[in-house]
């Protein structure tokens, strides 16, 4: 074996790094397990706020190879939704209210009918809504000039009266995409605020939508709310310390008294905490009041200066004689509450909450003034010991207890660079907006205006003199980034644009559980099946090819962790289908190695040739099922994308694991032993004496496949159309338990009423008291309103059970553009799956037939899969077509299309060594010579999915159905329909056939 070392060492190097990643995720455990330890009382019941409580004050502490708690949660291997529960939705931002607000809220009628117009056409098309609204415009006012409706002052300089549509389009394109940027950093803060563990927030490709997930969450209305709400910018003038210090010292004089009275108690405060854990010998940190560190990240300074006719501001520190000495009493109430920060004062993060408890409560209210507002503010500052702070305001409420100049003020903001090139934000507001804003200013000289989105402060200048003419530039200690996030958060309140939720999912606890468990036992299950088939068949070389599945899986997980993905159920199944698949390079290498030995060669040239021979079908096979994989990905979403992942990290690890260290165990053992087998005596000679003519049964074949898909069509008719899911045709779906079993077309006849007559199935999903409810009643409607309409008339429907008490398990809900999108998507990733593999088989074939083969056996596989499914759809057997249905679609084109390159490698071998005999003299040898390997490669694959189906649950049978179905056609199909259509349309040579140079029946798999 040529680069011996060089293998060794990287198979060790892998298994370090596997090992190293895997490390956190079993440190993480440990630390959940000790807070939930701590937490636990004498009976057994665990506080959960006090298990918070634990995990929040080692956050920032070491508790692995000077890793803190944070760092460690962080790359651990995550659990997706589907397996932790949680939440997942997709929002979109509104391009409408972005477009009237550019127009000034034009009531052009022309501008109102194309904007409806390009709302219809929106949801059968994929197009920007930019273009999309160019297009309607045209339609409605074909010689209309947008420049009429946008050339505004609010569009100075960028607009003119002169402008093209097509120049007024660009600037709207522009103009979205930063309202979507501006949606997304605004949604992130939102989240990090919320608390949630590992949330991932991103970007969809192409579109305006933004995906967010949140593991744990056990409070929907409350995100819904969060992600929905509209950014509320606002600027407000702020007390100076010397103004409320004289308020805190008697609340300092009432909490002591409280805390005397024994009706206060500030154990949960940070310090409190670490002297409690301390105690309890949790590894913890004493977390100083202050420190230099944090005082000097505070006092980062922020300037503020006017361009031309403006002042400058700039940040300075504020005289705090009174807060002063309250903080110098250190055993004060306020002492163990706040600490000394340069613009005032300040609290470690974890004591926020306590003191906005305090603050909030009407008795604490009552020694405040009825115009002072208390807000934190956004950025947490770091100290050396990892503790986080953050700076307190006071501000002051207008009228009606409004700010005194809102985000509607702003036209524009922008990041931009000062005189001495530090980063720096220009601001331009509109003409009432800068007169308001010249108020402001001249009323705070040397007072600070604080800048707050969402109550939270981003921003706090000091006035040094009037500022007219509304343009304005903040500068001071940021980076780049910092002026770029300020300048979208100010540009956040110019142009509203909200947002709606298009997809959601949200999975309970115990659904999660469930998931796991099944997941496990299947994987498990899935794992024992191919260990002992293995070994049953090729004796000890099947151990060797246990031993490196065994390390395909651990890269497998070592990968995923590296990568920081999280597990979810399809992943699980990307495991288990993995499992399956990975023997198949195993059976090539070891099928060509009983071959090679067959021909009386020596054990050494057995081993050498049968790797060396076998390399390129394994590489070839692996590509195109690789390509599959990276399609699922780019253009799939949710459950779809995580099984891509585990799929494409599969295909990589079992080729390297098959390929490379399978090796290295053979020749260790060869070497040991000196001899090596590959077979047992029921399994040596099993398959020796196959014959059969492919071709002689070709037409019969074709005419088999024809029937059945017409028979499939039929049944489409006759169903009313393909049973698709809800992420295909919009609606929302319930999963909901009950005490015991109830019918479902009782609970369905119960239901109707309610959803006022639209379309609802009910079905058994899992248990036979349980239930999977789907309606499309206000499919179009994709409010919150309607999300809740929907429910109560769920609720409302299920009353009737109410002594069966039905506890809704999960819900989810897709869109009708939402799902029109996920349809295209998904047609598009089938045909590039095939387009790809078409001209990866004609590079590698050098034959369009070949590849047409190809093709034309995967469409037959996709179409019988769906064929199928209607037909057990006729008959009462119903699985729903949805995005992780389309998955199986493409897994099986990635097996199918694996078992033909193997056929067709030895196809061409034989061309290769016999040029001048006709291609259908040589197509029933190559067929009989890889029968072995693709029965055994089917027949693994096959077990494996059908575990999958047993154990897997509900969530993944229609998945593991549609596997089973792709398997047993895609052998099939590799048999009688890929290579019988190469010879149909390949041209042959009218020369008399020539003998083969290798017997058949010598011959068994590659």
């Amino acid at each position: 074996m040529r680069n011996k070392n060089l293998i060794i060492v990287l198979t060790i190097l892998v298994s370090a790094l596997c090992l190293y990643y895997l490390s956190f995720s079993l440190i993480s455990r440990n630390v959940q397990k000790d807070a939930a330890a701590y937490a636990t009382d004498a009976q057994g019941n665990v506080d959960l706020a006090k298990q918070q409580t634990y995990l929040d004050s080692i956050w920032r502490e070491p508790v692995f190879m000077n890793y803190t708690y944070e760092q460690v949660s962080s790359k651990e291997l995550g659990l997706g939704l589907d397996l932790k529960g949680g939440m997942h939705v997709v929002l979109e931002v509104s391009p409408v209210e972005i477009i009237k607000s550019l127009s000034g809220n034009s009531k052009d009628p022309n501008f109102l009918k194309a904007l409806a117009r390009a709302q219809e056409l929106q949801k059968n098309s994929q197009e920007s809504f930019t273009t999309l609204f160019g297009e309607a415009y045209r339609e409605v006012d074909p010689t209309g000039r947008l420049s009429r409706i946008f050339s505004n002052s609010s569009n100075r300089g960028r607009i003119s009266y002169e402008s093209s549509n097509a120049e007024v389009l660009n600037v709207i394109d522009g103009e979205v995409e930063d309202a979507i940027d501006r949606s997304f950093n605004i949604l992130r803060t939102r989240i990090d605020k919320f608390g949630v563990n590992q949330p991932n927030i991103q970007r969809l490709k192409g579109s305006g939508r933004i995906q967010i997930e949140l593991p744990g969450v056990d409070n929907p209305d409350r995100v819904r709310k969060l992600l929905s709400g509209m950014a509320n910018l606002e600027f407000w003038e702020v007390w100076t310390p010397e103004e409320f210090s004289p308020y805190f010292a008697k609340l300092n004089d009432y909490l002591t008294a409280q805390e005397k009275a024994g009706k206060l108690n500030l154990g949960t405060t940070a310090a409190a905490q670490q002297d409690a854990l301390n105690k309890a010998a949790a590894p913890a940190a004493t977390v100083a009041p202050q420190t230099e560190d944090v005082l000097a990240q505070a006092a980062a300074t922020d300037t503020t200066t006017g361009t031309t006719d403006t002042t400058a501001l700039a940040q300075t520190t504020p005289a705090a004689d009174g807060l002063d000495s309250l903080a110098a009493e250190q055993s004060s109430v306020l002492a163990r509450l706040f600490t000394m920060m340069p613009s005032g004062l300040g609290a470690n993060v974890r004591d926020t909450a306590k003191i906005n408890d305090i603050l909030t409560s009407p008795e604490v209210r009552s020694i405040f003034p009825s115009n002072m507002k208390f807000l934190w503010s956004v950025k947490p500052i770091t100290g050396d010991n990892r503790q986080e702070f953050v700076e307190f305001y006071a501000v002051k409420k207008g009228r009606g207890g409004k700010a005194p100049l809102g985000g509607d003020a702003i036209n524009d903001a922008r990041q931009d660079f000062d005189q001495s090139g530090r980063p720096e934000i220009t601001m331009n507001m509109n003409p009432a907006g800068a007169k308001q804003w010249a108020r402001l200013t001249a009323a705070n000289v040397e007072r600070q205006i604080a800048i707050v989105l969402d109550d939270n402060v981003y921003s706090a200048p000091v006035v040094k003199g009037e500022i007219t003419g509304g343009n304005s530039s903040i500068s001071g200690n940021f980076t780049v980034e910092e002026a770029q996030d300020l300048a979208n958060i100010l540009k956040a309140g110019k142009m509203p644009a909200p947002t709606r939720i298009v997809e959601e999912a949200i999975v309970g606890p115990s659904l999660g559980q469930e998931a796991i468990n099944q997941g496990l036992i299947s994987t498990l299950a899935g794992l024992l099946l191919v260990v002992i088939f293995m070994v049953a068949y090729y004796s000890r070389g099947g151990l060797i090819a246990d031993l490196a599945l065994v390390f395909n899986i651990f890269f497998i997980l070592g990968v995923l962790a590296q990568f920081n993905a999280a597990l979810t159920l399809p992943g699980i199944a990307g495991i288990v289908l993995t499992l399956g698949m990975a023997v198949d390079a195993n059976v090539l290498i070891f099928e060509r190695m009983r071959e090679e030995a067959r021909k009386g060669l020596s054990m050494r040239e057995v081993i050498n040739k049968g790797y060396d021979k076998a390399f390129m079908t394994i590489l070839d096979a692996n590509v195109t099922t690789f390509l599959v994989g990276f399609i699922l990905y780019y253009f799939g979403s949710g459950p779809v994308k995580g099984f891509a992942i585990t799929l494409m990290i599969g295909i990589v690890t079992s080729f390297f694991t098959a390929v490379f260290i399978s090796r290295l165990f053979v020749e260790a053992t060869f070497k040991k032993g000196g001899k090596l087998a590959f077979s047992t005596a029921l399994t040596d000679k099993l398959f020796s004496n196959i014959k059969f003519d492919v071709m002689k049964y070709r037409k019969a074949a074709y005419s088999f496949s024809i029937a059945v898909l017409l028979l499939g069509i039929v049944a489409l008719v006759v169903n009313g159309g393909p049973n698709l899911g809800v992420d295909f045709k919009g609606g929302r779906s319930y999963v909901v338990e009950f005490d015991s079993a109830v019918p479902a077309s009782e609970i369905r006849s119960s239901l109707v009423d309610d959803f006022q007559s639209a379309g609802t199935e009910v079905k058994t999903f899992g248990a036979t008291n349980r239930v999977k409810i789907i309606t499309s009643w206000l499919a179009d409607d994709e409010s919150i309103e309607a999300d809740e309409k929907v429910k109560t008339a769920l609720v409302q429907g299920l009353e009737q059970y109410n002594n069966l008490n039905p506890e809704i398990l999960s819900s989810s809900k897709v869109g009708a553009t939402m799902a029109d999108d996920i349809q295209k998507t998904a047609l598009v990733a089938v045909l590039l799956a095939l387009v790809g593999i078409f001209l990866y088989v004609m590079l590698r074939f050098r034959k369009w037939q070949f590849s047409l083969g190809g093709v034309i056996a995967l469409l037959h596989d996709a179409l019988m899969i769906i064929a199928v499914f209607a037909i057990l759809d006729m008959f009462g057997i119903s699985y729903e077509m949805d995005q992780v249905f389309i998955a199986a679609v493409l897994t099986i084109i990635g097996f199918s299309i694996n078992d033909t390159v193997v056929i067709f490698d030895r196809v061409r071998e034989y061309m290769n060594d016999n040029p001048r005999s006709p291609l259908k003299d040589l197509v029933n040898p190559a067929l009989i010579s890889t029968f072995s390997r693709t029965i055994i490669t089917s027949s693994t694959v096959f077990l494996v999915v059908l575990v999958l189906f047993i154990f897997g649950g509900e969530v993944l049978r229609g998945f593991s159905l549609a596997m089973i179905i792709g398997v047993l056609f895609g052998t099939y199909s590799s048999l009688f329909i890929a290579t019988p259509v190469v010879v149909d349309t390949m041209k042959e040579k009218k020369e008399p056939a020539a003998s083969l140079k290798s017997t058949p029946q010598a011959q068994t798999a590659r």
